[in-house]
């Protein structure tokens, strides 16, 4: 949330949701562009999908066609401002790009259970150095237009440009053994890069 309150082209925000206390923790933040949208019943279910969630909020308000919708995910916290920002930047000034999904590069050989390699060529296995990998969702963001949105029902949807970010910012807190590893690179990849501040004031008492 503060990384999307501190984009300098973002004008609202929306947390969708129908638990009381997450309502009080957003709200607590003090957020200037954050709102809540208070989910329905059945979209708030485990069985229920992103995008029926997407359509109850876009149904609920008066938005233009050509307005921008930017889905993110919470669950991945390496997301800066300038990420939001030129990735919004990117499909506004394209006329050619209709949505823009978030990536990280894998250099990975992938295997389907069967046995058969996905993406290269056992018999002449490339330096991993010189692979090209492909691209994996990071769950990020997406984004894509409102009218696009309304006509297929998705997130995504036409020419869909990936936009890549850091490798790190693959890993996802879904899990709760996922806090051991996001809290060491969040540590080193975040925190520490940090502008440091003055001390003002120390006080103790021993």
């Amino acid at each position: 949330l503060l990384a999307l309150s501190n984009s300098k082209i973002i004008d609202q925000i929306y947390v969708a949701t129908d638990c009381k206390k997450i309502k009080d923790i957003v709200l607590d933040f003090n957020f200037k562009k954050v709102l809540i949208f208070n989910r329905k019943k059945e979209n708030a279910t485990n069985t229920a999908s992103t995008e029926s969630v997407m359509m109850e909020f876009i149904n609920s308000q008066n938005f233009s066609d050509n307005d921008l919708f930017l889905l993110v995910q919470v669950t991945t916290p390496f997301t800066l401002s300038k990420d939001f920002d030129n990735a919004v930047n990117r499909i506004k000034n394209n006329k050619n790009i209709d949505s823009v999904i978030s990536c990280v590069e894998l250099k990975r050989f992938f295997w389907t259970k069967d046995g058969d390699p996905i993406n290269y060529d056992y018999t002449d296995r490339p330096r991993r150095q010189a692979f090209e990998g492909q691209l994996m969702e990071n769950g990020a963001f997406y984004i894509n237009y409102i009218k696009n949105i309304k006509t297929h029902q998705n997130r995504l949807s036409g020419n869909i440009s990936p936009y890549i970010m850091p490798y790190y910012s693959g890993f996802e807190a879904d899990e709760e053994d996922d806090w051991l590893i996001i809290e060491k690179l969040m540590y080193k990849y975040i925190v520490k890069k940090q502008p440091t501040r003055l001390i003002k004031l120390f006080a103790t008492d021993v």
